[in-house]
């Protein structure tokens, strides 16, 4: 099994920076801060000491942001507050328009978007939860002309969406049961069938993961200051520590997508935690002799 460290990059920490997403298009990095709102970019670099990023920009929406997705039209999408938003490119954020909403049931309890994803056919699903974790509250959603259709009922925080490089498998993690689950997934429809757990956490909960061009899954570790990489059999590749305990997603990353970029959080930390870990709520980058598979856009021609 494969130890590596991973290092702090420059952008300022966030209170909870979720989502990286590499722009092939325009070579650049793409990451949510979602309480603030916050959506950054950065540009790559490679410098004497290893890759970097350099912030580039930030849009600020009026509401938390999940996670983001890139349109095959060069739009962007948010999955932001209760709503998928489309943001045509080069337009304000106050101009961004509504996609769909889903239907949430009248229980009084206040949710958000949590992570999303694009599917190898450039469908999005993206998943909610309440505020307070709720045990089941949250659902995973695919959008389709209709709107927002229900995959899954019954979740706590939907997390970690990956597809294996054939699509026809899709990882996901509803994160307090401590394990990653596999789908049998079909290219064709969308649709989900044959759930099976796929790899158990001996410590922390799985938040955010990747899938790379071998089909090996990393796994950001929420409470565990580490991302772990399982084979597709689901045996452990790989431990990259992480100096932040609340590690929150990860990402491939560069031209040759050969960097794992990796996002972390303060919140959560108390006072004593923060001081500990100065570093917390940083994006961290490795280079874990992987590479990652192409971002697939979302289809919206």
């Amino acid at each position: 099994m494969l130890h590596l460290r991973a290092v702090p990059c420059s952008p300022l920490p966030g209170r909870l920076t979720e989502g990286p997403l590499w722009d092939d298009r325009r070579q650049e990095m793409l990451w949510v801060d979602i309480p603030d709102g916050l959506v950054h970019r950065a540009g790559l670099t490679d410098g004497e000491d290893g890759p970097d990023l350099e912030p580039l920009a930030t849009l600020r929406f009026d509401r938390p942001v999940g996670a983001v997705a890139l349109c095959a039209s060069g739009a962007l999408l948010a999955a932001a507050g209760t709503s998928v938003l489309h943001l045509a490119e080069g337009r304000p954020v106050a101009e961004a328009v509504e996609l769909a909403a889903p239907v949430l049931p009248d229980d009084g309890l206040p949710r958000r978007m949590n992570d999303a994803a694009v599917d190898p056919a450039g469908r999005l699903l993206a998943g909610t939860m309440a505020y307070d974790e709720s045990p089941g509250a949250g659902t995973l959603y695919r959008l389709d002309d209709d709107g927002l259709a229900p995959l899954l009922d019954s979740v706590t925080i939907s997390n970690g969406l990956g597809w294996s490089p054939d699509g026809s498998l899709l990882y996901y993690a509803d994160s307090p049961t401590g394990r990653v689950d596999v789908f049998a997934y079909d290219p064709e429809n969308g649709a989900l069938s044959d759930r099976r757990p796929f790899a158990v956490l001996d410590r922390g909960v799985p938040d955010g993961l990747t899938v790379d061009s071998a089909g090996r899954v990393w796994v950001a570790v929420w409470g565990g200051g580490e991302v772990l990489a399982f084979t597709p059999d689901g045996t452990l590749h790989a431990r990259v520590e992480v100096p932040a305990s609340h590690v929150t997603s990860c990402a491939f990353a560069g031209p040759a997508r050969d960097v794992l970029v990796i996002t972390t959080a303060t919140e959560g930390l108390d006072e004593e935690a923060r001081l500990a870990e100065p570093h917390a709520g940083r994006l961290f980058v490795c280079r874990p002799g992987a590479t990652g598979l192409p971002t697939t856009p979302y289809a919206d021609h």
